[in-house]
Protein backbone atom coordinates (compact mmCIF):
# COMPACT_ATOMS: atom_id res chain seq x y z
CA UNK A 1 0.00 0.00 0.00
CA UNK A 2 1.23 3.45 -0.92
CA UNK A 3 -0.23 6.59 0.67
CA UNK A 4 0.47 9.90 -1.03
CA UNK A 5 -0.93 13.32 -1.87
CA UNK A 6 -3.67 13.20 -4.49
CA UNK A 7 -2.95 14.72 -7.90
CA UNK A 8 -5.19 15.78 -10.76
CA UNK A 9 -4.31 12.59 -12.60
CA UNK A 10 -5.88 10.56 -9.74
CA UNK A 11 -9.35 12.06 -10.09
CA UNK A 12 -10.81 9.47 -12.47
CA UNK A 13 -9.77 6.62 -10.16
CA UNK A 14 -11.01 8.55 -7.10
CA UNK A 15 -14.40 8.86 -8.79
CA UNK A 16 -14.48 5.09 -9.38
CA UNK A 17 -13.90 4.50 -5.66
CA UNK A 18 -16.61 7.04 -4.75
CA UNK A 19 -19.12 5.15 -6.92
CA UNK A 20 -18.20 1.73 -5.47
CA UNK A 21 -19.04 2.56 -1.86
CA UNK A 22 -22.26 1.26 -0.36
CA UNK A 23 -22.64 3.85 2.44
CA UNK A 24 -23.10 7.58 2.01
CA UNK A 25 -23.74 7.06 -1.70
CA UNK A 26 -24.57 10.01 -3.87
CA UNK A 27 -28.22 10.08 -4.89
CA UNK A 28 -27.01 11.22 -8.31
CA UNK A 29 -23.52 9.93 -9.30
CA UNK A 30 -23.06 12.92 -11.62
CA UNK A 31 -23.48 15.30 -8.68
CA UNK A 32 -19.74 15.50 -7.94
CA UNK A 33 -17.91 16.39 -11.13
CA UNK A 34 -14.20 15.96 -11.82
CA UNK A 35 -13.72 19.73 -11.74
CA UNK A 36 -15.25 19.80 -8.23
CA UNK A 37 -12.68 17.27 -7.01
CA UNK A 38 -9.90 19.24 -8.71
CA UNK A 39 -11.04 22.45 -7.00
CA UNK A 40 -11.03 20.78 -3.58
CA UNK A 41 -7.60 19.15 -3.88
CA UNK A 42 -5.85 22.17 -5.43
CA UNK A 43 -7.58 25.27 -4.03
CA UNK A 44 -9.93 24.59 -1.11
CA UNK A 45 -7.80 22.04 0.69
CA UNK A 46 -5.86 18.90 0.00
CA UNK A 47 -6.39 15.23 -0.82
CA UNK A 48 -4.64 11.90 -0.31
CA UNK A 49 -4.92 8.54 -1.99
CA UNK A 50 -4.02 4.97 -1.14
CA UNK A 51 -2.76 2.87 -4.04
CA UNK A 52 -2.46 -0.89 -4.25
CA UNK A 53 -0.62 -2.19 -7.32
CA UNK A 54 -0.92 1.24 -8.95
CA UNK A 55 -4.70 1.41 -8.46
CA UNK A 56 -6.38 3.98 -6.18
CA UNK A 57 -8.40 2.05 -3.58
CA UNK A 58 -9.17 4.89 -1.17
CA UNK A 59 -8.97 8.64 -0.84
CA UNK A 60 -9.63 11.51 1.53
CA UNK A 61 -10.12 15.23 0.97
CA UNK A 62 -10.23 18.02 3.54
CA UNK A 63 -11.70 21.48 2.89
CA UNK A 64 -9.50 23.95 4.75
CA UNK A 65 -11.65 26.95 3.81
CA UNK A 66 -14.91 25.50 5.16
CA UNK A 67 -13.15 23.59 7.97
CA UNK A 68 -14.64 20.26 6.99
CA UNK A 69 -13.95 16.77 5.73
CA UNK A 70 -15.18 16.69 2.16
CA UNK A 71 -14.56 13.02 1.41
CA UNK A 72 -13.18 9.81 2.85
CA UNK A 73 -13.91 6.68 0.84
CA UNK A 74 -12.38 3.22 0.60
CA UNK A 75 -13.33 0.67 -2.05
CA UNK A 76 -15.40 -2.14 -0.44
CA UNK A 77 -12.86 -4.84 -1.34
CA UNK A 78 -10.25 -2.94 0.70
CA UNK A 79 -12.39 -2.02 3.71
CA UNK A 80 -11.24 -2.84 7.23
CA UNK A 81 -7.56 -3.05 6.30
CA UNK A 82 -6.54 0.21 8.02
CA UNK A 83 -6.69 2.28 4.84
CA UNK A 84 -9.44 4.60 6.04
CA UNK A 85 -7.72 5.12 9.37
CA UNK A 86 -4.42 6.06 7.70
CA UNK A 87 -6.10 8.38 5.17
CA UNK A 88 -7.96 10.02 8.07
CA UNK A 89 -4.72 10.46 10.05
CA UNK A 90 -2.90 12.03 7.10
CA UNK A 91 -5.80 14.40 6.45
CA UNK A 92 -6.35 15.49 10.07
CA UNK A 93 -2.65 15.82 10.88
CA UNK A 94 -2.25 18.09 7.84
CA UNK A 95 -5.39 20.08 8.70
CA UNK A 96 -4.23 20.81 12.25
CA UNK A 97 -0.78 21.83 11.00
CA UNK A 98 -2.56 24.54 8.98
CA UNK A 99 -5.02 25.71 11.66
CA UNK A 100 -6.20 24.97 15.18
CA UNK A 101 -9.85 25.57 14.19
CA UNK A 102 -12.35 22.82 14.98
CA UNK A 103 -13.15 20.67 11.94
CA UNK A 104 -16.62 19.33 11.07
CA UNK A 105 -18.22 16.70 8.90
CA UNK A 106 -21.62 15.24 8.14
CA UNK A 107 -22.44 11.58 7.67
CA UNK A 108 -25.49 9.37 7.58
CA UNK A 109 -26.65 8.33 11.06
CA UNK A 110 -26.22 4.79 12.37
CA UNK A 111 -23.64 3.79 9.76
CA UNK A 112 -20.17 2.28 9.87
CA UNK A 113 -18.91 5.72 8.81
CA UNK A 114 -20.42 7.38 11.88
CA UNK A 115 -18.91 4.73 14.16
CA UNK A 116 -15.55 5.05 12.39
CA UNK A 117 -15.36 8.79 13.08
CA UNK A 118 -16.48 8.41 16.69
CA UNK A 119 -13.69 5.85 17.20
CA UNK A 120 -11.19 8.37 15.76
CA UNK A 121 -12.13 10.90 18.44
CA UNK A 122 -14.90 12.89 16.76
CA UNK A 123 -17.85 14.05 18.88
CA UNK A 124 -21.49 14.49 17.96
CA UNK A 125 -22.51 18.11 17.51
CA UNK A 126 -26.17 17.86 16.51
CA UNK A 127 -27.63 17.24 13.08
CA UNK A 128 -27.63 19.01 9.76
CA UNK A 129 -30.97 20.00 8.19
CA UNK A 130 -30.61 17.14 5.66
CA UNK A 131 -30.67 14.60 8.52
CA UNK A 132 -26.96 13.85 8.56
CA UNK A 133 -25.19 13.62 11.89
CA UNK A 134 -22.92 16.62 12.49
CA UNK A 135 -19.58 15.63 14.01
CA UNK A 136 -16.73 17.82 15.21
CA UNK A 137 -13.09 17.30 16.10
CA UNK A 138 -11.26 19.87 18.18
CA UNK A 139 -7.51 20.39 17.96
CA UNK A 140 -6.93 19.65 21.64
CA UNK A 141 -8.79 16.36 21.39
CA UNK A 142 -6.75 15.24 18.34
CA UNK A 143 -3.40 16.24 19.80
CA UNK A 144 -3.95 14.22 22.95
CA UNK A 145 -5.42 11.08 21.38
Amino acid sequence: MVFRTATLSDISQMQVVRHLVTENRLSNPDMVKDQDVAFYITEKGKGWVCEVDGQVVGFSIVDLQERSVWALFVAPDFAQKGIGKQLHKLMIDWYFRQTKDTIYLGTAPNTRAELFYLLQGWEQDGNYPNGEVKLKLEFERWVYM
